[in-house]
């Protein structure tokens, strides 16, 4: 079954996501951040991986449920002039990680290198959003961040780690960054979902049923355990980014990442190098530059028409979804359509050639 997808002009989604966080009790900066972080995920992301706008309700239900605390304040415990350690409070997720990589930044362009661990955060979306202000100020940017237990250890059978998402963003000199962004599951339960909705079955490889058995059935694994990317590497690098975070920073890991409905207390890292400590900002995208044609002019396998490297594919989609429309799924539309009903948020939202 094919899912119906209704196109929106980029720019009016963008502005009803904006007044719909205003509407939800945000400040002008943070609805502006928070609304830029979601478009930021719809334009980039496959619409199955649940990043973008369709969020909104979920973080309006949130906030009125006081899971998240849009006054959290973002303070800083500890720092020294390459690190800090922040205690979100609770806050919005995408408007402490914006902050969290902007003070990384600052600290880069004083010790080459800064670093911001957080805990008591909340959700913050697609890491690369925050990989991506580090790019801005010319620098290498790496986001990560636990969450509540979703994947089974190697040779386990139940959740015992989170999906844990990295993003690694750096600059080139050929109009877009390369950006890796990974969930080290080899797949979230949006996408299975959305298998489901199209009547597909998935690759035996993405999760298990809860009786811990191997299964291409999304209906039968949705309540069992999803599986690590290169099997126990994955759960490797989710064990190891549950170190980094919540067991270094103070805050929950492992188990209990979103067990208190009033603290979700999910903990982030933020890295930034800053290329001219390193080098001249102009040397290095040329270096990245050769480095992108070595890999693009590499030799193709058969059924493959081209190499990407990362977020290649990201930028062609968020340059195409700009021009010609945002494909949203009807259901996710017409939800948007009815929060803003229920915000009082005067629709900008209209399908388009309607």
């Amino acid at each position: 079954m094919t899912i119906p997808m209704i196109r929106v002009d980029a720019e009016a989604l963008g502005a009803f996501a904006q007044d719909a966080f205003r509407a939800m009790g945000l400040t002008d900066e943070q609805a502006r951040l928070s609304a830029s972080a979601l478009m930021f995920s719809e334009l980039r992301f496959h619409p199955g991986q649940g990043q973008g706008v369709r969020r909104l309700r979920a973080y309006r239900d949130r906030i009125a449920a006081r899971q998240i605390d849009p006054a959290g304040s973002f303070s800083v415990v500890k720092e020294s002039p390459a690190l800090a350690l922040v205690d979100a409070h609770n806050g919005l997720g995408s408007v402490t990680g914006i902050k969290s990589m902007q003070l990384a930044v600052e600290k880069a362009k004083v010790c080459g290198i800064g670093s911001v661990l957080v805990r008591g955060g909340t959700h913050y979306g697609s890491s690369a959003v925050h990989a991506a202000v580090a790019v801005d100020s010319d620098c290498v940017g790496i986001a990560m961040t636990n969450a509540g237990p979703e994947m089974a250890a190697w040779g386990g059978a139940t959740a015992v780690v989170g999906t844990n998402p990295w993003a690694i963003a750096a600059p080139t000199d050929r109009g877009f960054a390369v950006s890796l962004d990974i969930a080290l599951t080899t797949s979230g339960k949006g996408m299975m979902r959305w298998f489901e909705r199209e009547g597909r079955r998935m690759p035996k490889d993405w999760a298990l049923t809860p009786e811990g058995e191997e299964t291409d059935d999304p209906t039968a694994a949705m309540t069992g355990a999803l599986l690590g990317i290169g099997q126990y590497k994955g759960y490797g690098l989710s064990f190891m980014t549950d170190a980094m975070t919540g067991v270094l920073s103070g805050g929950a890991f492992g188990f209990d990442p979103y067990t208190d409905p009033s603290r979700q207390n999910v903990s982030h890292l933020f890295l930034a190098l800053d290329v001219a400590w390193f080098m001249d900002v102009a040397v290095y995208r040329s270096r990245m530059g050769r480095f992108i044609d070595m890999i693009k002019t590499s030799k193709l396998r058969a059924g493959f028409d081209e190499v990407l490297v990362p977020g290649e594919l990201e930028h062609r989609r968020a340059a195409e979804k700009t021009a010609s429309g945002v494909p949203l799924d009807r259901a996710v539309f017409e939800d948007l359509a009815a929060l803003g009903r229920e915000l009082g948020v005067a629709s900008t939202l209209r399908a388009m050639g309607s």
